[in-house]
């Protein structure tokens, strides 16, 4: 036989299907997945906040390994089936809005996962696991700085603005002036401030001659130190 006919042979079995995958293997492949799957599905509960947490969401990231590793196994089944599955997935488009950016990163690890194991690469996928596991608890632990608050500030024209930040300042920090509108002869201040003493600045401000009202608006997100 020609080298010729042996690349011929070889291109023909690579598109007729020759996985070389026994039922045992396969099933291999699958447990291996449906294990790291179910190992996410429980740091994904353990570690997301309870504002953000939606049941379903982690049920379709912990299936997402089990079916990634299942199409692996058939890509590695012929070429035609790769290139069918490809062109399959290049045309689907999803349109869930995803609350937390935090699922982005469960679902592209259990992607990976369900790809390593399809090429029944199982400590790679285990340490995988056990490194993010490690890496989303320490991070978890680094505490954020607050969100600063707004004080949204409404008064008649006569109502002395500098008295308004003066109160201002002397119970919270880092003020600053963010906007200022006046319409039909009230003034509308917005203030950017940290750590605000609310009811000392509630009180100080009811005191002021042409004060109508103050809210101070906040909010559960974080900024960086």
């Amino acid at each position: 036989m020609s080298i010729k006919d042996i690349i011929k042979d070889s291109v023909y079995k690579t598109f007729a299907g020759s996985s070389g995958l026994s039922f045992w293997e396969v099933g291999w492949v699958l447990l291996s997945a449906l294990l790291a799957g179910l190992f996410i599905f429980f740091i994904y509960k353990l570690f997301t906040k309870s504002t953000f947490y939606s049941k379903d969401m982690n049920i379709t990231i912990a299936g997402t390994v089990v079916v990634v590793a299942a199409i692996m196994v058939a890509m590695q089944s012929s070429l035609v089936v790769a290139l069918g599955m490809v062109g399959a997935l290049s045309i689907v488009r999803f349109r869930t809005a995803v609350k937390s950016p935090l699922d982005l990163l469960y679902l592209f690890w259990s992607i990976s996962v369900g790809i390593i194991c399809g090429v029944r690469l199982y400590t790679l996928a285990a340490v995988l696991c056990i490194m993010m596991t490690v890496l989303i608890f320490i991070l978890s632990k680094i505490p954020g700085s607050k969100a600063p608050v707004l004080a949204v500030i409404r008064a008649e024209g006569c109502c002395d603005a500098d008295a308004i930040v003066s109160i201002l300042k002397k119970n919270s920090k880092n003020v600053r002036e963010n906007s200022v509108v006046m319409k039909n002869g009230e003034k509308e201040y917005i203030y950017e401030l940290f750590a605000p003493d609310r009811d000392r600045i509630t009180e100080e401000m009811s005191k002021l001659e042409g004060f109508i009202s103050i809210n101070i608006l906040s909010h559960s997100g974080e900024m960086r130190a």
